[in-house]
């Protein structure tokens, strides 16, 4: 599958030949801008195998999960496939950090609780598979209740995504504001989630 049917007319040639981590936030929007398509059945192949590396570069994880719309069977969604790694309180995660960053992975930010990484970023603009991982300690891990909540409940998983398709081209290159302008729908049905599923995580 090629970069110009999963992203058609979204790749941009980085006409300054910058590496990305020289590039500045608004001209990484403008080479990686939001795009949402309808699902596709090899993002779950995708997870699949990307979750058989990380039990071998992580084997201290806790929990290797597919997070995100792309692990919604039913909704259009960024063709990002988002993976949720957690591990124990005790560890340090810099310490897992180092294996990923060898193993394709680009930290994008850290701190001592949370460390976001990602791999399919390239100074042509988007790669055939792109992933985002978000490396946590256990139990930081309200994404699951979300995604759980809407496998259940695909009228809300429409409204979500009809919601995403509004925002899609307002924030086509503004990813920060397309995230917050979603916030508040996600925090609402995440909190209903932890009602209703109680600590299932």
């Amino acid at each position: 599958m090629s970069d110009a049917f999963l992203y058609p007319e979204t790749n941009k040639v980085n006409a300054m030949n910058k590496k990305i981590s020289e590039m500045s936030l608004e001209e990484l929007w403008q080479l990686f801008p939001i795009f949402l398509t309808e699902h596709r059945d090899c993002w779950k192949t995708w997870y699949a195998d990307e979750e058989s590396d990380l039990k071998k570069i992580i084997p201290q994880a806790v929990r290797i999960e597919h997070i995100g719309s792309t692990a919604i069977g039913s909704i259009w969604a960024k063709p990002i496939i988002d993976i949720l790694v957690e591990v124990s309180t005790g560890c340090d995660l810099k310490n897992i950090k180092d294996p990923l960053l060898k193993n394709g992975y680009t930290c994008m930010s850290h701190n001592t609780d949370r460390i976001s990484l990602n791999k399919g970023y390239t100074e042509a603009g988007f790669a055939e598979k792109v992933f985002h991982l978000h490396l946590r300690h256990t139990g930081d891990n309200d994404e699951l209740y979300f995604r759980d909540y809407l496998m259940e409940f695909p009228d809300v998983a429409r409204e979500y995504e009809k919601m995403k398709l509004t925002l899609w081209k307002k924030f086509e290159h503004d990813r920060d504001g397309y995230t917050y302008a979603k916030t508040a729908f996600i925090q609402k049905y995440t909190n209903e989630a932890k009602l209703k599923y109680g600590n299932r995580y």
